[in-house]
């Protein structure tokens, strides 16, 4: 699998990043662990976890399941764990969030994780963006944390935080911004593109699938063995089932078909090489769904299917 370096930074990573979200919750530890080894067999490194996840048991899955690998010879430096920390209950106060992060170090079995994002401060948060950077920049010079980044910012947040950071020290400063990304949210092609690109940020794009609504297993109602059918996915699929989306499901499907390739190949490899994106991160059910995302490595998607999937899924400003 072919890596790429996020935005100007030291730090590869595989272009496709393996998501933990359904582990605990619709997979289990011999599916998880299945996973991590399909992952890891095709050249996959970047793995993608959050303490929010399934209240912690996510992340103590993947500690277990690194912990079979390592037995059967897979290295610890073949992974480059990327660990999302919500909002703990203390805010984002330094205490609260270094406090997490030892936590979710403990459930993951591992001295550091190679790339700690973090929310942006909200309007209600008390504690500042300041306190947030100096938990990143004790994070790293305690080698807890290789780098840096950010979870879901706006243009002006992200560029805000890379400018705070410098003033602290190069070891603070975000490499990457985590955000939704796919044929069915494009907003990040606003202001964050340019904010990403202006300051040397790279994209981990979630959800390419649309939340899987771009595979066309929705087009006819809902599997009943599908994220739409589960009561803690259900409303994030429901969100992208939008009229528009009809259109551009269409359009992948047609596109998949005169390629003579899946719908799901065709939506992962548009979000994979759009500009300044580093890495898709997938979430698969089980190894079948991961070999599936696997298998559209080789694709590049042709420059006329590439432009009418630009077209059909530009967004239109509302009319005035």
């Amino acid at each position: 699998m072919l890596r790429r370096r996020v935005g100007t930074s030291g730090l590869a990573v595989s272009r496709l990043g393996l998501g933990t979200l359904t582990w605990g919750n619709g997979a289990d530890i011999e599916s998880a662990t299945a996973q991590l080894a399909t992952f890891v067999d095709a050249g996959g490194s970047l793995v993608e976890t959050c303490d929010g996840y399934t209240g912690g048991e996510s992340q103590r899955m993947l500690g277990d399941a690194m912990a079979k690998l390592c037995v059967s010879g897979m290295r610890r430096e073949q992974l480059v764990l990327a660990g999302r920390t919500d909002v703990p209950p203390g805010g984002l106060a330094r205490g609260a969030l270094l406090a997490a992060l030892d936590a979710t170090l403990t459930r993951l079995g591992t001295d550091h994780l190679d790339l700690w994002q973090l929310p942006f401060p909200g309007a209600g948060e008390p504690a500042g963006l300041d306190e947030a950077l100096t938990a990143l920049q004790v994070a790293v010079l305690s080698g807890r944390v290789r780098y840096a980044g950010l979870v879901g910012p706006r243009g002006w947040q992200l560029a805000t935080a890379v400018e705070r950071a410098r003033g602290m020290g190069q070891a603070t400063v975000p490499v990457s911004a985590q955000v939704e990304y796919s044929l069915l949210v494009r907003a990040p092609e606003g202001e964050l593109l340019a904010a990403a690109a202006h300051h040397g940020i790279g994209l981990l794009a979630w959800a390419p699938l649309g939340r899987g609504v771009l595979t066309g297993k929705y087009a006819d109602g809902t599997p009943t063995d599908s994220r739409g059918a589960s009561g803690a996915l259900a409303r994030y699929v429901e969100a992208r089932r939008t009229r528009p989306a009809v259109r551009i499901v269409q359009a992948v499907l047609t596109a998949a078909d005169g390629l003579g390739t899946s719908p799901l190949a065709v939506a992962l490899a548009w979000a994979r090489d759009r500009p300044g994106v580093a890495a898709t991160v997938v979430g698969a059910r089980d190894r079948a769904q991961l070999a599936a995302a696997l298998a559209t490595e080789p694709l590049v998607l042709p420059d006329e299917i590439r432009a009418a999937l630009d077209d059909v899924s530009r967004p239109h400003p509302a009319p005035s």
